[in-house]
């Protein structure tokens, strides 16, 4: 499961799903057409591995989670394949890294970041900014909505997904994602947060997925953030966001 959160920026006030930290990859979804997600974002470290996705928002800012270090990382447009030579890839250095003033990792409260490319984003079929909400409402119970990433597609063994994947889950009520049967208000799931996943199981982000939007109605209404350990896709460990 995933977390979500009121993000204000100079161009709108964005309510955001994260789902990241503890699970964050695609559980139960299918390889997406090659960048038919152009506004996508590969973030990866100073090893060069993908360690969160994002979504561009304008065309020098990335949207993603505040938990990922991406301290000496780069982030790559244009990808559908991780490891593959991709004329469409875009390649960027990170100039700057903005956390959200107050992001609290202990409680898992604001999790979100912008970080600025040190250049501007060459638009094109591959590469396009995401539709952002124009208002602050929630997405309701029950709305089905979509998140995508290149995370472990199971939970065991931990194994990185190479193409981006997409799944669609349900957003749950605030109320059911607090009860006994799910986070047992640890933590706690408070207005800033959304949470997402599916009735049945089977259907999640996981580790990886963690910065990656999440879009109702083809909208960004969130980031992926965190999970329960080691229960993505779980019935018991939906996602949460801000």
């Amino acid at each position: 499961m995933g977390a979500f959160i009121n993000l204000s920026t100079s161009a709108a006030v964005i309510l955001l799903v994260i789902h990241g930290g503890f699970c964050v990859d695609i559980i139960g979804g299918n390889e997406v057409a090659p960048h038919s997600r152009p506004f996508m974002a590969l973030i990866t470290g100073s090893n060069g591995k993908a360690i969160c996705g994002g979504a561009l928002i304008k065309e020098e800012w990335v949207l993603t989670a505040a938990h990922c270090n991406v301290e000496g990382g780069r982030v790559i447009l244009g990808a559908h394949s991780q490891k593959a030579i991709e004329r469409e890839k875009q390649f960027f250095q990170i100039a700057k890294e903005i956390r959200y003033p107050c992001y609290c990792s202990n409680h898992k409260e604001n999790d979100i970041m912008l970080l600025q490319l040190q250049k501007r984003a060459i638009l094109n079929k591959a590469v396009q900014l995401i539709p952002l909400p124009t208002s602050e409402d929630d997405p309701k119970p029950g709305t089905t909505c979509t998140v995508a990433g290149w995370g472990q597609t199971r939970n065991h063994p931990r194994k990185l997904s190479d193409t981006l994947r997409e799944v669609n889950i349900t957003v749950i009520s605030r109320k059911i994602c607090n009860d006994n049967k799910h986070y047992k208000n640890n933590p706690v799931i408070t207005d800033n947060m959304i949470c997402a996943g599916d009735k049945k199981g089977g259907k999640d982000t996981c580790f990886g997925d963690s910065g990656g939007p999440l879009r109702c109605n083809n909208v960004m209404r969130g980031i992926t953030a965190f999970g329960k350990a080691n229960k993505c896709g779980t019935v018991d460990g939906p996602g949460l966001g801000f």
